[in-house]
C-alpha cells in the first residue's frame, strides 16, 4: 500500500516562508512525476508545481519566482519551498505522485496540509 505523508503546514505572516515536504512510502518500483496542488475554500484544486524524476520543473504563473519544488529520489520525498507568501496562498496543499508498480502507473495523493497566510 503506497502512502503519501505530508509535513504539517501552519500559520505564516505575509511575506514569510514555509517549507512543505511529502514522503512516499510503501511497496513500489519507482516514482515518476511528483507535484503539489492546492485548494482554497470555494475554489477548485489547482496545480502549483510539478517535477519529473529527472528534475525538470513546471510552475503555475501565480507562484513563479516565489515557490521552488524539489525532490530527493533516494528518500522518495518531494519538497515545496514557499517564499514571499501572500494571503491568496492560503489553501490546503496536497502532494501528488505517479508511482510505478507491477507495470502500472498509479496516481496517489497526500492527505493535505493547511497553509494559512495572515497577519
Amino acid at each position: 500500500q503506497v502512502q503519501l505523508v505530508e509535513s504539517e503546514g501552519g500559520l505564516v505572516q505575509p511575506g514569510g516562508s514555509l517549507r512543505l515536504s511529502c514522503v512516499v512510502s510503501g511497496d513500489f518500483f519507482s516514482i515518476n512525476d511528483m507535484a503539489w496542488y492546492r485548494q482554497a475554500p470555494g475554489r477548485e484544486r489547482e496545480m502549483v508545481a510539478t517535477i519529473t524524476s529527472g528534475g525538470a520543473t513546471n510552475y503555475a504563473d501565480f507562484v513563479k519566482g516565489r515557490f521552488t519544488i524539489s525532490r530527493d529520489n533516494t528518500k522518495g520525498t518531494v519538497y515545496l519551498q514557499m517564499n514571499s507568501l501572500k494571503p491568496d496562498d492560503t489553501a490546503v496543499y496536497y502532494c501528488n505522485a505517479d508511482v510505478l508498480d507491477s507495470g502500472l502507473e498509479l496516481d496517489y495523493w497526500g492527505q493535505g496540509t493547511q497553509v494559512t497566510v495572515s497577519s
